[in-house]
């Protein structure tokens, strides 16, 4: 997929002028990003979100409108490409966005701690933010992967189900303190930049508890990672709300390990 992927993006972007004759893969995982090189471009082509999220359109122009909200709050993000309309599009079957290519060192990656202590930053201005967002995040996710997977006839998948009916059953207890969420802030969606770190993927965004964010930066199950993630953070969740997040988030992962290996 990668392959017609880039040539994809690469012919839609020379339409509106902007030619690349070198681009290069700079992930090839839920979806392809593009480095249009030498244009400072980078496309975001929706891959396996697009099987399972018959919304990826709605996903991608999410990611658009809060980084450009952020910018225009002088956070540093990955901003919508300048250069040309930075979408979403719809061309030869691929959903695709193009955003500003940002120099930054790959190998290069924050601590868990240290994003931990940018969280608060970022949630402010967060909570500033008017869009329309969905209010189930990662719910939604786990019920299209798993009507998907049953499509396919993968097999082994009850776990997978009676984990989410568990975790849906106390959803609610646990669905406090909402506000925008980065809604995957972990350390490999910040860019490590000359200037600093800037932050990307606001893909998946999504209106619920600041506890989720803390979640995805635990680094383990049980009470005392969840405590030490909320006592890095500064208080603001319950440690039992972390906790509860970080099973969600295990289900869901693992869950889309299934489909990285099936798709």
């Amino acid at each position: 997929m990668s392959t017609s992927a880039v040539q994809t993006a690469v012919s839609l972007a020379a339409a509106h002028g902007v030619v690349s004759t070198d681009p290069v893969v700079l992930k090839d995982g839920s979806n392809v990003i593009v480095h249009l090189r030498p244009a400072p471009v980078v496309a975001r082509i929706a891959s396996r979100t697009a099987l399972v999220r018959p919304s990826v359109a709605v996903h991608l122009a999410r990611d658009l409108s809060v980084s450009a909200f952020l910018a225009s709050r002088g956070v540093p993000v990955v901003t919508p490409s300048a250069e040309l309309p930075a979408g979403p599009h719809t061309a030869d079957g691929f959903v695709l966005t193009f955003s500003t290519y940002v120099p930054h060192d790959p190998s290069v990656e924050l601590t868990r701690p240290d994003v931990l202590k940018m969280l608060p930053a970022l949630h402010a201005e967060l909570r500033l933010y008017e869009g329309e967002l969905p209010v189930r995040g990662p719910m939604d996710d786990v019920e299209n992967t798993l009507e998907y997977l049953e499509g396919l006839g993968v097999p082994d998948l009850e776990p997978f189900r009676e984990r989410h009916a568990e975790l849906l059953a106390e959803w609610d207890v646990h669905y406090n303190d909402v506000q925008p969420l980065h809604g995957d802030s972990h350390y490999g969606n910040l860019l490590m930049t000359p200037s600093g770190p800037v932050w990307n993927d606001f893909e998946d965004t999504w209106r619920g508890p600041v506890a989720w964010d803390l979640a995805c930066l635990a680094g383990a199950r049980g009470e005392e990672a969840a405590q030490r993630a909320v006592e890095i953070y500064g208080g603001g969740a319950a440690s039992e709300d972390v906790e509860f997040h970080v099973e969600t988030r295990i289900n869901f992962g693992t869950l889309w390990g299934v489909l990285m290996e099936r798709s």
